[in-house]
């Protein structure tokens, strides 16, 4: 069965109480310019990035690259959170990207993820919001979301590049990602910076944040897909 289309473009009216400051840039808001800079849909259509969170509240995941097996595993969890969830909280999810707009519903197919989805090819939302670009050494825990160990993570990004249209990692694979939590308007409510690729935060910690309610992310299948 094929996977559902992203959505790229959803906004909801009304507000909602916003979640108690966190991170360390809390009360600080988000600068005009970045609001303004375009990310892409999977129609290569531009869209302000403030425009995704200018009415509501928004989980914006920023992800590394789309062949990187780990930010595939976190992606496909991202997909498991009942849209139901999100709706009786008043808040979105969406992931963000730095390939070509290309690589957006293929990506989606993959990890059965059906939320919104935009990408930042030249990675200039990336940059001025401080997310890092190399691997900083640090002890990140266990990922309750990642299932493969690193030689079968691996493996598996090193099967879809070369078997892909292009031989390409579908972004910088330097780049780390973060997530945040905005609006509605240009209010910053939380920040966090991967420091490496195992570094990004628990959903369900997030989710907590927004008033989503929790989700059971250990009920996985045993096969890993290559």
């Amino acid at each position: 069965m094929a996977a559902p289309a992203p959505v790229t473009r959803q906004v909801s009216g009304g507000t909602a109480p916003v979640p108690a400051p966190s991170g360390p840039d809390h009360g600080q808001p988000l600068a005009a310019a970045v609001a303004e800079l375009p990310v892409l849909d999977a129609r290569g259509q531009r869209v302000p990035f403030g425009a995704l969170f200018r009415e509501r509240r928004a989980v914006v995941v920023f992800v590394r690259h789309f062949l990187c097996y780990i930010c595939k595993e976190y992606v496909e969890d991202l997909a498991r959170i009942p849209k139901s969830f999100l709706q009786e909280a008043n808040v979105t999810l969406i992931v963000i990207g730095q390939s070509s707009y290309h690589h957006i519903e293929p990506f989606c197919k993959l990890t059965g993820y059906s939320h919104e989805i935009y990408v930042d090819p030249e990675r200039e939302i990336y940059k001025r919001l401080g997310m890092k670009r190399g691997e900083e050494i640090a002890s990140s825990g266990q990922s309750p979301h990642i299932k493969s160990n690193l030689l079968s993570g691996s493996l598996q990004s090193l099967w879809r590049a070369v078997t892909g249209p292009l031989f390409d990692f579908q972004g910088d694979p330097a780049q780390q990602g973060g997530i945040l939590i905005l609006g509605p308007g240009n209010n910053i409510h939380f920040i966090h910076r991967d420091r490496n690729r195992l570094d990004h935060k628990p959903i369900n910690s997030v989710l907590q944040l927004v008033g989503v309610q929790h989700v059971n992310f250990t009920n996985r299948p045993s096969v890993i897909h290559v």
